[in-house]
């Protein structure tokens, strides 16, 4: 019987299997982080065998939009040219991965999956994991044979999986989780947006909470429990946001692995900031 948490990701051992057996899959690196958004020179020193790479701030999201934050969602048109520039197949299953948090990841994930392509899961524990059982590296770039994938007929982030606008996340779920740093969440701090604090009524999770200190999601019990922490629970209507719409897609992932349907707020809260009408809190709660 396969679990919510092995449809949302897969373990190095399931991935070298299917390699090694011939089996198709697709396999991306989405390297990124704050620090680093360009990983391409990290992927071209060495990455899983067979890895495309893709580029997050390219490729999966569209800075052409103004008004929804700093990572806006690109159109179906420019997912469906990436994503047969990247050698997905109708049918082929998808892992991707990356080196940072599976923050890369599992924005690819959740654009995907929302795009409705089927069988795309992350990398448990990411690249390091891969490195860590003793499987090999590739080095230099691949060029795959074209996919077929076709996504322009889906009515894009409104199928798979479920998005909130700035109206929604204020007033439209019970619970509201917010996957930034607590010191980005109180409003100590703020090195990327121009307004500190939170969304009134949202309560904290850092994505990175849900990872063992391995870097694989959490276990199952860890999970429930942080999320029965922030009143996950009994149905509640859940969505999530972040800085920019990225590392909170960890948080929708770890929440499906965990059972729970939650919704993306995509624009997070680059794009909540950005409007000085929009109410501010600050503080732990």
């Amino acid at each position: 019987m396969v679990s919510a948490r092995d449809d949302v990701f897969v373990t190095v051992a399931e991935l070298r299997d299917r390699i090694a057996s011939g089996a198709p899959v697709t396999v991306l690196d989405v390297r990124w982080s704050l620090a680093e958004p360009d990983g391409q020179q990290a992927y071209l020193n060495g990455h899983l065998p067979g890895a495309v790479y893709v580029s997050l701030d390219d490729e999966l999201a569209d800075h052409r939009i103004t008004g929804r934050g700093r990572h806006p969602l690109p159109s179906g048109a420019d997912l469906q040219s990436s994503a047969r520039r990247w050698g997905v197949r109708a049918g082929v299953p998808v892992v991707v991965y990356d080196d940072w948090n599976r923050a890369g990841s599992a924005r690819a994930w959740w654009v995907l999956t929302a795009a409705g392509i089927d069988g795309v899961r992350i990398l448990d524990g990411g690249l390091a994991a891969w490195s860590a059982a003793g499987e090999p590296l590739q080095s230099g770039p691949v060029t795959p044979e074209s996919g077929d994938v076709d996504v322009v007929h889906h009515d894009l982030y409104h199928g798979a999986l479920r998005t909130l606008t700035a109206e929604q996340a204020q007033s439209g779920v019970g619970v509201l989780l917010d996957a930034r740093a607590p010191e980005r969440f109180r409003g100590d701090v703020e090195p990327l947006d121009p307004v500190a604090g939170h969304i009134p009524g949202a309560v904290n999770l850092p994505s990175t909470q849900l990872l063992a200190v391995d870097g694989t999601l959490a276990a199952d019990a860890g999970l429930h429990a942080l999320l029965a922490d922030r009143g996950v629970a009994g149905g509640a209507e859940v969505g999530a946001y972040c800085g920019s719409g990225v590392t909170a897609a960890l948080a929708v992932a770890g929440l499906a692995a965990a059972g729970v349907d939650a919704a993306l707020y995509p624009g997070s809260w680059s794009e909540w900031a950005s409007d000085p009408d929009r109410p501010v809190a600050r503080g732990d709660r």
